[in-house]
């Protein structure tokens, strides 16, 4: 009896033939069912590209670690990414003493990386802010009103962050809060300051609406303000990945540690919009 297509017939393997054959045939019919070495490859790339967008800048290092890869092997798909233009390298910020020999580099998404994945709509997010601005009659007026948009924003999104971060206890309310963040898309981790005797960072090393923050600084300081009613306290936003920063920051005092030393604002909602530092790793 034949096959409706002669594609469709599976390999046939000779019982009579011994186990050789029957290996043979055995592995003849892996081979037609095993994934290309390209959709291989290709899928590796992408847990290496989504591994930085959830970690942050990485060296070929962690990176193998975090895969459980060959750093040889990390290396070869971070040189095919860095000629796709998906990412780039920068020199991995040390807090401290430097040892001896080269830093290590470190790997970071590049705009186009990130817009891989980001599914926002930026044109229509941009085109509605401009609207709102001009109807409430441009210059400080529109600014104003963009600012009251982004503030009504996010103390909705906060009110799905509440419940977890106040049920949480108080040393763990800024883990909670990444938790939180990262369910909503924006890979977010809590760790040490590089003092911990005076606080946290709550990082976040995606951002959904970065290139509509670009040109509306606003959002970045409306989330400053939930983030700091969420949590309690004073935070302070040393980088955003809307002003090329690679990772968005946010300082989070411990209780009685006083504010940070390189604080230079009485007012948290202005630390984003005026931010210069940068934090490329």
């Amino acid at each position: 009896m034949k096959y409706a297509s002669e594609d469709q017939r599976e390999p046939v393997v000779d019982q009579t033939a011994g186990p050789a054959a029957s290996a043979h045939g055995r592995t003849e019919q892996a081979r037609a069912t095993a994934p290309a070495p390209h959709d291989e490859q290709q899928g590796t790339r992408n847990r290496v590209a989504r591994s930085i967008l959830d970690h942050g800048p990485s060296t070929a290092a962690e990176l193998a670690l975090r895969l459980e890869l060959t750093q040889a092997a990390v290396r070869r798909h971070l040189d095919a990414l860095v000629a796709e233009g998906v990412v780039e390298p920068r020199e991995k910020r040390v807090y401290g003493t430097r040892g001896r020999g080269r830093p290590a580099k470190a790997f970071a998404l590049t705009d186009c990386g990130r817009d891989a994945f980001d599914q926002a709509y930026d044109q229509l997010a941009s085109d509605a802010l401009r609207w709102i601005a001009q109807s409430a009659g441009g210059g400080e007026k529109g600014e104003a009103a963009v600012a009251a948009f982004a503030r009504a924003r996010f103390a909705a999104q906060a009110e799905g962050y509440r419940e977890a971060v106040e049920s949480a206890e108080p040393e763990a309310r800024t883990e909670a809060l990444a938790k939180a963040l990262t369910a909503d898309g924006y890979a977010a981790t809590a760790r040490s300051a590089p003092n911990p005797q005076l606080g946290e960072q709550l990082c976040q090393h995606h951002c959904p609406v970065a290139h509509v923050a670009e040109r509306y600084p606003q959002l970045c300081e409306a989330e400053t303000e939930v983030f700091s009613r969420l949590l309690g306290t004073h935070v302070q936003r040393l980088a955003t990945i809307a002003h090329g920063d690679g990772v968005c920051t946010t300082f989070v005092p411990k209780a009685g540690a006083g504010k940070p030393a390189h604080s230079t604002t009485t007012k948290t909602t202005t630390a984003s919009a005026s931010t210069a530092g940068r934090n490329p790793a």
